[in-house]
This record gives structure tokens, C-alpha cells and sequence, in this order.
């Protein structure tokens, strides 16, 4: 178990630790993506429930609202406590802000608004061309993604877009040897 000191020592010298490759955190986000989609449908039942599974424009709207922020309290409740989702534990990696032993809230939320640069840029382009058909999406998509991913090495830390400007930074955690 490491003290508050030892935490301290380690953010504040990120030179030391190491950042995870893109690769990593890439795999991180997708098998976060399927641990979201439980979270999400429980979300969604909820909604469902409380409203009367009506099927106005302004419930779908208020859906998404829903969605959104539930999303938002999943992420930025995990990296303004602990540092990791269970994903990024399973792969080892946490955010940190340098010079504390936990990421500020202001900073958590940031980072979740930031992180929409993922998708954001997709959706504006794909409404401005009006595009309606599964493999056009998918394909603005995925440039989008590529796109923001491929910031990380316009970084000379390799620490994307969102988390620099957030003032956060991933870093990679060791291995935990098994006690015998």
C-alpha cells in the first residue's frame, strides 16, 4: 500500500512514470465501451421507468440529457477518486493531475468534456452532410476517431488532445507481483 507521500512523489514526477502506448489505451477504451454498455442500460431502464416509456421528441431529447450526465457521473466519480475506471485498472492505467494526490473534480469534469473531441467532430460533420446511411457514418466516424487518436503523437509526452488541456495525464501502472 503506498502512502500519501509516496502518491505524491509519484505525480508530481511524471518523467519517471511511465505513459502507456496508444495501443493500450486504445484497448482500454473499447473494453471500457462494453463495460459502459451496462452502466448505460441500467441507465435507460431507469429513464424508461420514470417517465412512462412515453415517445415524445422531447423524451428521446431528455434521454440523451440523461445519458450524457449519467456517463459524466461514471467517469468523472472515477477519476476524482480513485484515478481509473475498471477498465483502465484492468489495463493498468490511471489519470493524474501533477502536483496532486487525486484529480480535482473541475479537472475530472473537463476531461469528460474534452474526451467528446472523440466523437464530436464525427457527429458536427455527419449532421452538416446530412448523412443518413450506416457505412457513412461509420466511416466519418472512424476518421474522427483516427483523427483524435493520432494528437497523441503531436504530444511529446504522447498524452492526447483532451488530457492535455485538461491539465491530466495517463500514466501506466506497474505490475502487482502475487503474494505467495
Amino acid at each position: 500500500m503506498q502512502t500519501d507521500n509516496e502518491v505524491n512523489a509519484v505525480v508530481t514526477a511524471p518523467s519517471v512514470i511511465g505513459t502507456p502506448t496508444v495501443r493500450r489505451r486504445i484497448v482500454a477504451m473499447v473494453y471500457e465501451a462494453f463495460l459502459l454498455i451496462a452502466v448505460e442500460a441500467l441507465a435507460v431502464f431507469i429513464y424508461i421507468y420514470a417517465t412512462g416509456n412515453r415517445q415524445s421528441p422531447a423524451y428521446r431529447a431528455g434521454l440523451m440529457v440523461f445519458l450524457f450526465l449519467v456517463t459524466a457521473a461514471y467517469f468523472v466519480h472515477a477519476w476524482s477518486g480513485s484515478g481509473f475506471t475498471l477498465a483502465m485498472k484492468t489495463w493498468r492505467i490511471k489519470v493524474v493531475k501533477v502536483g496532486c494526490a487525486k484529480v480535482p473534480f473541475k479537472n475530472a469534469a473537463l476531461r469528460y468534456l474534452l474526451a467528446w473531441g472523440w466523437f464530436a467532430p464525427a457527429l458536427v460533420v455527419g449532421g452538416v452532410l446530412g448523412l443518413h446511411q450506416f457505412k457513412e457514418w461509420a466511416l466519418v466516424l472512424v476518421l474522427g476517431l483516427v483523427a483524435w487518436g493520432l494528437t497523441a503523437f503531436l504530444d511529446k509526452d504522447r498524452q492526447f488532445l483532451h488530457d492535455r488541456i485538461a491539465g491530466t495525464r495517463l500514466i501506466a501502472l506497474p505490475k502487482v507481483g502475487k503474494k505467495k
